[in-house]
C-alpha cells in the first residue's frame, strides 16, 4: 500500500499474507475486517466492519481424513475494482470479481463475479439492479 494521507485502516484489521495484498489510494477500511492471501483493492474502496475476504478455502474431500489436515486450496485472486462499496458483514469467497463502482449490501455472500456499477445482495449475493 503506497501511503496516502486519504486512506484509513481501523483497528482489529488483519492482513493475513500481507505480501501479497494490494490497496489503492483514498481506501476506508473499517474495523475488524479480514483479508486474506491474494487480494487487490483498487482505488476509492470502502469496505465497512467485520466483511471478510478470502483468496482460498479449506479442502474437505477426504473423509479418512480430519478435514483440518485436508490443507488449503491454492490461492485464487479476489479482485476489487475502483470505487466499491462493500457492506457490513460481507464475505467475498476465492476467486472473486467485483466491478467498478459496485455495491455489495450488508450480510451477502459473494460467490460469483459482480459486474461494473451493479448492486448486489443477499446470500448468495444476487443481482437486484444497476446504478446507471
Amino acid at each position: 500500500m503506497d501511503f496516502d494521507k486519504n486512506s484509513k485502516l481501523e483497528y482489529g484489521v488483519y492482513l493475513s499474507d500481507a505480501k501479497n495484498i494490494k490497496i489503492g489510494k483514498y481506501c476506508r477500511i473499517n474495523e475488524n475486517v479480514f483479508i486474506q492471501g491474494d487480494v487487490k483493492i483498487g482505488d476509492y474502496v470502502m469496505i465497512a466492519p467485520n466483511v471478510a475476504i478470502h483468496s482460498s478455502t479449506h479442502i474437505y474431500k477426504s473423509i479418512e481424513v480430519p478435514m483440518v489436515l485436508n490443507g488449503l486450496t491454492d490461492n485464487k485472486r479476489v479482485l476489487i475494482e475502483d470505487d466499491v462499496w462493500i457492506g457490513r458483514n460481507v464475505i467475498v469467497l476465492p476467486g472473486i470479481r467485483i466491478g467498478k463502482g459496485s455495491i455489495i449490501g450488508a450480510n451477502s455472500v459473494v460467490n460469483r463475479d459482480i459486474e461494473e456499477y451493479s448492486i448486489y445482495g443477499g446470500v448468495p449475493a444476487k443481482f437486484i439492479k444497476k446504478r446507471k
